[in-house]
């Protein structure tokens, strides 16, 4: 996958896809003593960056297509089935009984089957796979998949035409496919920029596999950056590899400092935002990068339910849910490829 595929994505999904804007943080900027962007992808159509691959897939379909099957942790879900409704198909979407209800219903509510299944994004892929197999349907994953990255890639040449001398962009690290695209997209722009991932501590399988070297499973938990959460797949073809290839450090964070990153957006930005979307401003705000430049924060997320999002702002609970268990890896997890963030 190159720029030039991410270039084609961006010309075949600009009808159906709002192109996000950068503006600057006054607040983190003084914080950090470096100027903050902060890309409002969160404000996409479906309320979060997947529209732009499951769009860019979509499209990418051959003629006759009965319809489309995923697994998600609830955003790819909603885009894939935003995605497939606007060109008349069959949706079916495979979610973990770790998918927040109000994740699941806004699936339904575009229209597409929704399957609860399991404890891990593992086993809803399982199930997404037997459908694909049964019923003919194509099979869209959430991020392994070519035109998934280059779709995901567009926000990279746009957060690069925005703020063209970025010194670092902190992306939400999961799957790889946002990861993948967006810095694929800004190197090639900004060949000086350093990409630098965030997650959580609980389950960031992707982190896990970097410093494995292969594709590990990890055990899924509770965790306010719920979108993060779930494997990479142990028959990785695509994003492991290039995430390894683009990434110049990954930071992981505690419930506590993405619930800071949350009520920090909201009190401070005027924007909601779900955890897996506050995980770049959580970074700067717990001290994980050493600021020297201009930095780019993309929010590409805002899907959280409203409930434990008040919860949050009010300072009252910094934990998924009031089961959760309680914190018990204060330290912070390193990735021994990653050199240090300074930026």
């Amino acid at each position: 996958m190159t720029v030039a595929d991410i270039l084609a994505a961006r010309a075949r999904i600009a009808p159906q896809v709002r192109r996000s804007f950068a503006a600057p943080s006054e607040a983190l900027s003084v914080r950090v003593g470096a100027p903050v962007w902060l890309t409002h992808e969160h404000q996409q159509i479906t309320g979060a960056f997947k529209l732009r691959g499951a769009t860019n897939a979509v499209a990418r379909l051959p003629a006759g297509t009965p319809g489309v099957v995923t697994a998600s942790t609830g955003n790819h879900g909603r885009a894939l089935a935003h995605a497939a409704r606007a060109r008349g198909l069959r949706a079916v979407v495979c979610l973990s009984h770790l998918v927040p209800e109000n994740k699941r219903a806004a699936v339904r509510a575009l229209g597409a089957e929704v399957r609860v299944i399991g404890h891990s994004q593992d086993d809803a892929q399982a199930e997404a796979a037997r459908l694909a197999a049964e019923a003919g349907l194509a099979l869209i994953p959430p991020f392994d998949h070519p035109d998934v990255i280059a779709g995901q890639g567009t926000l990279g040449l746009e957060m690069a035409e925005d703020v063209p001398d970025a010194a670092a962009v902190l992306i939400p690290l999961s799957g790889g496919g946002l990861f993948a695209g967006v810095a694929t997209a800004m190197k090639a722009l900004n060949p000086g920029i350093r990409a630098i991932g965030v997650s959580m501590r609980r389950g960031a399988a992707m982190a896990a596999s970097l410093r494995a070297g292969h594709p590990v499973a990890v055990t899924e938990a509770p965790t306010l950056a719920d979108s993060l959460g779930g494997g990479i797949g142990l028959d990785n073809r695509h994003t492991l590899d290039a995430v390894r290839a683009l990434i110049d450090d990954v930071i992981l964070l505690s419930e506590a400092e993405i619930a800071a990153g949350i009520r920090h957006l909201y009190h401070h930005e005027r924007q909601i935002v779900e955890g897996g979307g506050a995980v770049g401003v959580a970074a700067l705000l717990a001290g994980r990068i050493t600021v020297r430049g201009p930095v780019l924060v993309p929010l590409t997320g805002a899907n959280i339910d409203m409930a434990l999002h008040a919860r949050i702002i009010a300072g009252h609970d910094a934990h998924a849910s009031p089961e959760d268990i309680p914190e018990n890896t204060p330290e912070q997890e390193t990735i021994p490829p990653c050199p240090p963030s300074a930026s």
